[in-house]
Order: structure tokens, then C-alpha cells, then sequence
């Protein structure tokens, strides 16, 4: 099967996979005891307010039309209204993404570099005390729950050693002469893109200790598939042929074996990272990190259900996207999948 071929019938797996999870998220949502709009108000309210505020929202027609106007607002690009305030949840998504895609970005590129490099050592020293102690640690750090490791930092770094701020995403009072002007989002590259060096350090400083905790919580899964495949990469004879041409073991490790080894740390990377988007909640919440995390526990908080379901569903595709994605780069890298 060439590539073209098999792009397109990933892509067309795809699209049942993204109405299924559209059809179950609004299932469920509507089999959970209650009334959303009468949780909205919590007390006793006026019938003539109440049948307002559905038919502002839509929740006054038959389910069946409820479900094809969801539908139809989604592939729109159109997640419907807040129940708090009634502004457009598509704007609300669109200005927290950003923060939660900064924050998983470099959590993902930290993971990742200290995984692989990990990793590697332990399949090099394979059954000593240096390998006992990174598996150990890959173990440790893996089970750990984030909110606790984020808490420990927080205590650590900047109740007792006051180095690093305890959350938020900028210094509120630096805001005004360094905050980054909105470019991308993203406020590390929007800070570079505009030479404010001042308003990159801050932003650095207020993401080392996520990062950390997202991170580390993240490497576990890498330092144990490198190794993994490391050591069943070592034993190649392509391997043995370099280390008998007098080649470097850096050369050997790392041009060889490792990139070798690469294709199946390449796939989760990117389920990882996926799920990285989706699940950097309770990082965020330990933070205070104004990203879709934070953002949809507010939205629980608020008993908003128009808008815990434009979360969920933003969510759910962009992972199915990112996966999507993930198939076609493995695909590429290596032939034997499109067979």
C-alpha cells in the first residue's frame, strides 16, 4: 500500500471514530441525573426565566434536533454558548489553548530528553546499580501523582527556597512593561519574536516548576521504551559491525543504535503528547496555570454543561487528530506499516 493510499484510509477510519465520540459525549451528558439549566440556577427560579434561558441555549427542542444542531455547530467550528455568561465557548477555548499548549510543549520536550538520555545509560550499563537506580527512578517518578510532586516543588522551590514562583503564568506586576504582546499564544515565543528578554525570563520562571512536574511524571514511560529497545538494538548485527570498524561508542549509541530504536519512542510521543493536552488538569489546577485545564474545572465548578461539553469534545478531537497524525509519521518512517 503506498503512503497516499494509506493516509486516506486512515483518515476515513477517522471520521466514524470523531462522530462516535461526538454521539457519546452528548449522550452522556444528557443520562446524568438532573437538570442542567435548574443546576444552573440553583434556587427556585422564575418559570418565565428558566424557559429563556433554554431557549437562549437551545435545550427547549426535541433531543433529536438538539443533537444535529451540536453537530452541526461543531464542524462549524461553533461549540455553543457558556450557560455562565452566554459568550462563545469557542472564544473561550481559543484563548486558554494556548497555555495549555505551552505548558505540554516543553513538559513533552523535557520527558523526552531526559527519558531517551536515561534510558540509554541504563541499556549501556545493563543489570548494574546505575540501572537498578534509573529504573527505580523512572518507577518512582511515574507513580508518583502530579498534584502531590507539584505541591512538593511549590514547598520546595518557592515557599522555603523562594526561587521560583508558586503559579500563575506572569508576574501580574511586571504585566504592563514586559507582558507579551499576544502573537501566537505561546508567551516564551512571544516574548523572543519582540525582544523582550525581561518579559522571556519571567515567563521561563513561571513555567519551570509545571514543567517539572508534568514532566518527570511523564519520563517514566520513556526511560523504560528506550531501554527496552535499546538493548534488543544493541544486539543487532549492524551494531556489532560499526563497534568492529572502530567507531566511537557515541557513534555506535547514538547514530545506530538509538535512531534504530527511535520508531517506536516516536509513537509515544505522540500518544503521549495527546494525552499530555488532554490530561494536564490536575497540573494546572496544582498551578493555577490559566489553561483549558483549569478552565473546565471552573466550568464544573459553575455547573456550565454547555461548556464542560465544548471542552470534553475540543479534547477528544484534537486527540483523535494528534494520533491521526502520529499513524501517518510512523507510516512514513517505516514501510512495513502500510503493508
Amino acid at each position: 500500500m503506498s503512503l497516499r493510499s494509506y493516509i486516506v484510509s486512515r483518515v476515513l477510519l477517522t471520521i466514524p471514530m470523531i462522530m462516535l465520540l461526538l454521539t457519546l459525549v452528548f449522550v452522556i451528558l444528557r443520562v446524568v441525573p438532573g437538570d442542567p439549566a435548574l443546576l444552573h440556577f440553583e434556587k427556585s427560579v422564575d418559570p418565565e426565566v428558566l424557559a429563556q434561558f433554554r431557549a437562549t441555549l437551545g435545550l427547549d427542542k426535541p433531543l433529536l434536533d438538539q443533537y444535529f444542531d451540536y453537530l452541526g455547530g461543531i464542524f462549524r467550528g461553533d461549540f455553543g454558548l457558556s450557560m455562565q455568561d452566554f459568550a462563545p465557548i469557542t472564544e473561550h477555548l481559543v484563548g486558554r489553548f494556548p497555555a495549555t499548549l505551552e505548558l505540554a510543549i516543553y513538559s513533552m520536550l523535557f520527558a523526552v530528553g531526559l527519558g531517551i538520555f536515561l534510558g540509554v545509560k541504563s541499556s549501556k550499563k545493563y543489570d548494574s546499580n546505575t540501572d537498578q537506580g534509573i529504573r527505580l527512578f523512572g518507577i518512582v517518578t511515574y507513580a508518583i501523582p502530579v498534584f502531590f510532586l507539584g505541591m512538593i516543588f511549590q514547598f520546595v522551590f518557592s515557599i522555603w527556597l523562594d526561587l521560583l514562583p508558586t503559579g500563575q503564568r506572569f508576574d501580574p506586576r511586571l504585566w504592563r512593561d514586559y507582558g507579551p504582546a499576544r502573537i501566537t499564544g505561546l508567551y516564551t515565543i512571544d516574548t523572543l519574536l519582540t525582544g523582550n528578554i525581561v518579559g522571556f525570563v519571567t515567563s521561563v520562571r513561571y513555567l519551570i516548576l509545571p514543567v517539572l512536574s508534568l514532566g518527570l511524571i511523564l519520563c517514566g514511560v520513556f526511560i523504560r521504551l528506550t531501554r527496552t529497545n535499546m538493548l534488543e538494538t544493541l544486539t543487532q548485527d549492524f551494531v556489532v559491525a560499526a563497534e568492529a570498524r572502530g567507531l566511537s561508542d557515541r557513534v555506535v549509541t547514538y547514530s545506530y543504535a538509538l535512531k534504530n530504536a527511535f520508531l517506536p519512542i516516536l509513537t509515544m510521543i505522540g500518544l503521549q503528547f495527546a494525552i499530555l493536552l488532554a490530561g494536564a488538569i490536575l497540573t494546572e489546577t496544582t498551578f493555577n496555570w490559566p489553561g483549558l485545564g483549569t478552565y473546565l474545572v471552573g466550568r464544573i465548578d459553575h455547573r456550565d454543561y454547555t461548556a464542560i461539553q465544548g471542552t470534553v469534545v475540543f479534547f477528544g478531537i484534537l486527540v483523535t487528530l494528534v494520533s491521526l497524525f502520529v499513524d501517518i509519521l510512523y507510516a512514513y518512517f517505516d514501510p512495513r506499516i502500510r503493508l
